[in-house]
């Protein structure tokens, strides 16, 4: 029952990072790349303010949850669910990681920005920030479909 539980708790916080992703595969992405240079900044703002702590907190209980499945499967290291409890910890540390190193030093470049102040060169980083927020969704959307997996298939 417990395995279970944990399981439960993984994937919903796990859906609730590759939910991002899957929006910006849908819309979140043409929205930004249509976006005036004022409209993209105001709006990367507004998106960062509201994730930083909510997103960081999340993370953490995702890496959480999914360690404390692993542990709980350990003792069955061949099964299925071990294994891709194993992908989904790997493809999230490749997330935050590619989070840290990428993503969040672009976002606070362009949070020193104003209306009246931005580089002319703004696309570039636009499209810098979403070159590497592809990869994360490669990493996190691969991670929870493997998690899924485990859970359908176990």
């Amino acid at each position: 029952m417990t395995n279970k539980f944990i399981l439960l708790i993984t994937i919903l916080v796990y859906g609730m990072i590759a939910s991002q992703s899957f929006m910006y595969f849908f819309a979140l992405k043409n929205v930004q790349l249509n976006l005036d240079a004022n409209s993209y900044i105001e709006l990367r703002k507004l998106i960062d303010i509201s994730m930083s702590n909510k997103f960081r907190y999340m993370m953490h209980t995702a890496l959480l949850a999914n360690l404390l499945l692993i542990v709980s499967n350990f003792k069955n290291v061949g099964s299925l669910l071990f294994i891709t409890s194993a992908i989904a910890f790997v493809a999230l540390i490749i997330d935050a990681m590619t989070a840290v190193k990428g993503n969040i030093p672009i976002n606070t470049i362009i949070s020193t920005w104003s209306p009246d102040n931005y580089p002319t060169n703004w696309e570039d980083y636009r499209t810098k920030w979403l070159s590497i927020f592809q990869y994360r969704q490669l990493a996190n959307i691969t991670g929870f479909v493997s998690l899924l997996i485990g859970a359908v298939f176990k």
